[in-house]
């Protein structure tokens, strides 16, 4: 076993000393600089402890007991513990892999970015080589196998070879939930559509709703129920139940007919359905959320209607872990050097568009332990298969992209960081200006996000004029969003009034922070705005209008791959 491993640790560590020279992983020396210090040292150090065998390797980690004896639920089983070789195994492996993660600080005459590159690269690598990823060294599986006489393998494989056709990992069963039966299945009616989207318009459960009605617009990387799950989850229904007009865009997953949508497509995009709904329900302006990177696009909205002298078609924007300075993105930043814009164009080259999949693996990986080798172990070693889950499921419902809006969003604003730079972008022919903005805002973070990270969504209060209130939820990317009252879980942070922070670290000493959701926090701020009610008749009431319903929610294109 110990040779085993040090072979996988020997080729790992020499395609990494051949591969640190090369662009792509972007830890080369700029051209005519000293080439620094060795990147493969640490990783041959871990080798060749391995090639030591398990007994030596146990004496000479015997200073790191704590690293090795820190709680994993990975090995959580009575089996890694019972079994003496296994409990060594387990017990070398965490401390190894404490070494490896002290080590990527320790080298010196590293800049910032290629530590965070190699400080990444190590994590996936430690994750990987985790003894319960390997069925030879895992008690669990080598139990099951043991007592079904094989037969959990074989189920493993058949797991296996499904998932490689499908070109995913499956993390939760495919037909568990139906959309308009089991999720998204708040009533309502597609009253518009074009090429590049439907507009839902939700039938409201009050008799008098609020004047000013507010559109969700989603993010176009995933489908947009992750707000509307499970009505006991579902953020639609529940502000619907608070006396909300509501509407939601629903972005159809691009196909070569819509693969030549650009930056500027989605911003029009946004403020056509602005417009649709002031015309539809006769009001002069709407309320607004926008969500990760619908939230980024709906800044650049923002910018353009007040570079156009039309801000007031916009009462508020709230912003959920939405980014629009990308200077300390988090691991994302990862994903955008030249090679790897190169290799997605590779990859859209015949179609124009970015497959779903890619995505939908580039985000498992910034989370592998629990989005990929935790299904790794459960469905192909154990041979189980995964429980229903509807966050999962929704998870796994990948959407494609136009792989030109991609690339460009990518380069424009994760590598080069242009939104936060006056005029350096243009929609539509207008240079937008972020500090243009007086738009009142809500700004949502999440203190666990590692998509957008709480630091990162904090820089939009820098670059905007209007008043804002910055709330971090408990929890990440997801969960920190989706936390209905109900629930009873986690927590949020604000600050009491009048107090002032001038960054993240500040904010979190001064805030106050609350138990539950953060939900009922955001309703009292938007009524705060305008409270005014009117009643729920009319055009208020979907396809009771100008535009008639084309079908019912949750449409057509969130069903389509």
């Amino acid at each position: 076993m110990g040779r085993a491993q040090k072979m996988w640790m020997d080729a790992w560590a020499d395609s990494m000393a051949e591969g640190a020279t090369k662009p792509g992983l972007g830890m080369a020396p700029p051209e005519g600089a000293s080439a620094g210090p060795d990147m493969s040292e640490w990783m041959n150090a871990g080798a060749e402890a391995w090639a030591k065998g398990m007994e030596a390797w146990g004496k000479m980690m015997g200073d790191m007991t704590a690293a090795g004896q820190k709680a994993d639920r990975r090995f959580a089983a009575p089996e890694w513990s019972e079994n003496p070789i296994f409990d060594s195994l387990k017990h070398g492996y965490l401390a190894w892999s404490a070494k490896m993660m002290e080590t990527v600080d320790a080298i010196d005459g590293v800049d910032d970015k290629s530590r965070d590159r190699l400080r990444f690269a190590t994590k996936e690598f430690v994750d990987a080589m985790s003894p319960a990823n390997f069925a030879a060294t895992n008690p669990e599986v080598l139990a099951k196998a043991q007592k079904t006489q094989g037969d959990s393998i074989a189920k493993g494989m058949s797991n296996f070879f499904a998932d490689m056709a499908a070109g995913q990992v499956t993390q939760s069963p495919e037909n568990a939930f139906e959309l308009g039966k089991d999720l998204a299945t708040t009533p309502g009616k597609v009253i518009y559509e074009t090429e590049l989207f439907q507009l839902i318009h939700y039938a409201p459960t009050t008799e008098k709703v609020l004047e000013t009605p507010l559109v969700i617009f989603p993010p176009w990387i995933n489908r947009f129920y992750i707000l509307d799950l499970t009505p006991e989850k579902s953020f639609v229904k529940w502000a619907v139940d608070q006396g909300v007009s509501l509407f939601m865009v629903s972005w159809k997953s691009a196909d070569e007919s819509i693969a030549n949508i650009a930056m500027d497509d989605y911003v029009l995009g946004q403020i056509e359905v602005i417009d649709t709904i002031r015309d539809l329900l006769g009001v002069k302006k709407v309320h607004t959320i926008g969500y990760c990177v619908a939230g980024t696009v709906l800044a650049m909205t923002l910018a353009l209607l007040h570079a156009r002298g039309e801000a007031d078609k916009v009462a508020s924007a709230t912003f959920f872990t939405a980014q629009v300075d990308f200077a300390d993105a988090g691991d994302l930043n990862m994903f955008v050097s030249d090679e790897t814009l190169s290799i997605l164009e590779q990859l859209s080259a015949e179609t124009g568009v970015t497959d779903g999949r890619v995505l939908a693996a580039t985000f498992n990986m910034l989370r592998g332990r629990d989005l990929i080798w935790n299904y790794v172990v459960n469905n192909y070693l154990m041979g189980n298969e995964p429980r229903p889950f509807d966050l999962l499921h929704w998870n796994g419902d990948v959407t494609n992209l136009p792989a030109a809006w991609h690339r460009d969003y990518l380069a424009r604003l994760y590598r080069d960081n242009l939104l936060v730079k006056p005029g350096a972008i243009s929609i539509d022919g207008d240079a937008i200006d972020l500090t243009m903005i007086e738009t009142p805002l809500y700004v949502q973070a999440g203190e666990q996000d590692h998509i957008a990270p709480a630091a990162s969504v904090w820089k939009l209060l820098d670059h905007v004029k209007g008043p804002a209130r910055f709330l971090l939820a408990g929890s990440g990317h997801i969960a920190g969003v989706v936390n209905p009252p109900a629930a009873k879980k986690y927590h949020y942070s604000v600050l009491p009034d009048g107090v002032q922070a001038k960054d993240l670290d500040a904010f979190v000493e001064k805030a106050k922070r609350s138990e539950g959701s953060w939900w009922p926090d955001w309703i009292d701020w938007l009524k705060s705005l305008d409270d005014t009610q009117v009643d729920a008749k009319g055009a208020r009431q979907p396809g009771k209008g100008k535009l008639k319903p084309i079908e019912d929610a949750p449409g057509r294109y969130v069903k389509t791959r």
